[in-house]
């Protein structure tokens, strides 16, 4: 077996170590860490179907743009043929200013996931959240792709 020299032996320990610190700084980001919780909050409703609280919970832009009957009905009918969630994992938390059809500039994080429902594996959900007047993080755009 090929001897690794010392030095050789540090670089790559040292690497390591960067690659480490870099991922948990990215993982303390508060606002990431806020922004994909209230993503996870609304995902959970929409799993349940719950037409009202996911409604309820979401951004003043997203409300300005459907009521919550038509919210309800649209995820009635989306949710069901894609059958229970079986696995969902953060793919990335993007922060951006604005975005095509956004009602204003303004602090919006895009948090998508890679979610396997019982009927479709591989599905992307794209939640795009704005952070509100008050600091909360609130769900402005959903799409399942």
């Amino acid at each position: 077996m090929p001897r690794v020299s010392l030095r050789a032996q540090c670089a790559v320990a040292l690497l390591g170590a960067a690659l480490l610190l870099a991922g948990l700084a990215s993982a303390q980001d508060p606002r990431a860490s806020a922004a994909q919780a209230a993503a996870r909050q609304f995902v959970a409703l929409a799993d349940h179907g719950d037409g009202k609280a996911s409604w309820q919970s979401a951004g003043q832009q997203f409300r300005d743009g459907m009521t919550e009957l038509r919210w309800a009905r649209m995820l009635e009918i989306v949710r069901p043929p894609l059958g229970a969630v079986v696995d969902r994992a953060l793919l990335s938390t993007e922060f951006i200013r604005t975005f095509p059809g956004a009602a204003r500039e303004g602090d919006y994080a895009i948090v998508q996931f890679r979610t396997s429902f019982a009927k479709r594996t591989g599905a992307r959900e794209s939640l795009t959240l704005e952070r509100e007047a008050d600091g909360a993080w609130r769900v402005v755009g959903y799409v399942i792709g």
